[in-house]
């Protein structure tokens, strides 16, 4: 086994354990160094997400009446909207109160489409949920994940959402060998010869939120499909050229992330499942060379955080999001290889 401190180019654990971050220093204590969830510094850490820094300040935000009148914006918002707030809020380690609450329900109500299960853009005009036609993956995988750690898990909705994932997720490389069905196949951006990367990546960002113990052979089989899909692309490339990257911004690292997709957050999903093939050897390579010499990461890319309730962060600042998933993916893929 390799030592994936030895890929660090400095010690930044102190810089990461700072308690102004309350996010970062529970997910620090707990994933790098290994802490007990029950341990009573890493329980105070968690407390304090909810007591100081950007997750009250967004719940406080929502509160507001001109935010209110924001939701029916609730995807189109960008990223200001509902969709985007949960997201941040569930990615940050903020724990489930009856404000969250409330705004889950209302999203399973208004984007949930009634059919089939999967989550929508906007909202039917004559009957509830959401419009079929305008269900997306990434939409629908962004919202199985949030909803997951909001304890939603055992809820049929959520149930539903996970069946819309497995049953109509298409996984095409440049042939349309597996063709979406009506009303699914409207955006061929989505779905077409080849399958949105992004979109794949929520829907397997989703799927790895369920606990092991609870996954069904549909989503076991799912994840085994989608995951490969990453594997043959090495993460970033072209899977029918490899000395090509698909898309450039992959390489550029950002938190949080929306509906878009990049190197280091594919890598965190596989992990996270235990995944540590060979074929990500150069994904992991590009992320460690990303370190500064005080073995942090930088934020690379603006596009879409800059337009969040709160900002986390400008272009070149050394980033303790990135830097703590950076150092999570090392430490895993290591502990696999």
């Amino acid at each position: 086994m390799l030592d994936w401190k030895s890929m660090l180019t400095a010690d930044t654990m102190k810089w990461l354990l700072e308690e102004e971050n309350p996010s970062v220093r529970y997910y620090t204590l707990k994933d790098i160094l290994d802490k007990s969830e029950h341990e009573p510094e890493v329980q105070q850490a968690k407390r304090e997400i909810m007591k100081c820094g950007i997750v009250p300040d967004i719940l406080r935000k929502q509160q507001e009446p001109s935010y209110l009148k924001t939701y029916s914006d609730f995807y189109t918002e960008k990223y200001k909207g509902l969709v985007w707030q949960l997201i941040v809020l569930a990615q940050m380690g903020a724990e489930s109160n009856s404000q969250i609450i409330e705004q889950c329900e209302y999203l399973l109500n208004i984007s949930q489409e009634a059919a089939d299960g999967g989550f929508s853009m906007h909202t039917a005009v004559k009957k509830s949920g959401g419009r079929i036609a305008e269900v997306i993956p990434c939409l629908t995988g962004n919202m199985v994940w949030s909803l997951i750690h909001f304890g939603y898990v055992d809820d049929p909705r959520l149930q539903r959402a996970v069946d819309w994932i497995t049953r109509f997720m298409r996984l095409n490389d440049g042939n349309e060998d597996t063709p979406q069905i009506p009303p699914y196949d409207r955006y061929e951006m989505c779905w077409g010869k080849h399958t949105c990367f992004m979109g794949a990546v929520k829907a397997l960002k989703g799927l790895s939120g369920i606990p092991q113990g609870q996954r069904t052979s549909e989503i076991n089989d799912t994840i085994n499909k989608v995951a490969e899909f990453l594997l043959i692309h090495r993460i970033y490339k072209r899977s029918h050229d490899l000395s090509k990257v698909s898309k450039p911004g992959w390489l550029k690292f950002s938190f949080p992330l929306m509906y878009q997709t990049d190197v280091l957050e594919i890598s965190e999903i596989l992990t996270g499942l235990g995944i540590t093939d060979s074929r990500m050897n150069d994904a992991i390579d590009v992320i460690t060379k990303k370190q500064d010499d005080m073995g942090r990461w930088r934020i690379e890319n603006t596009s879409n955080t800059d337009r969040l309730l709160f900002p986390l962060g400008e272009k070149g600042e050394q980033s303790k999001w990135i830097t703590l998933r950076a150092i999570r993916v090392l430490k895993r893929y290591n502990a696999g290889s």
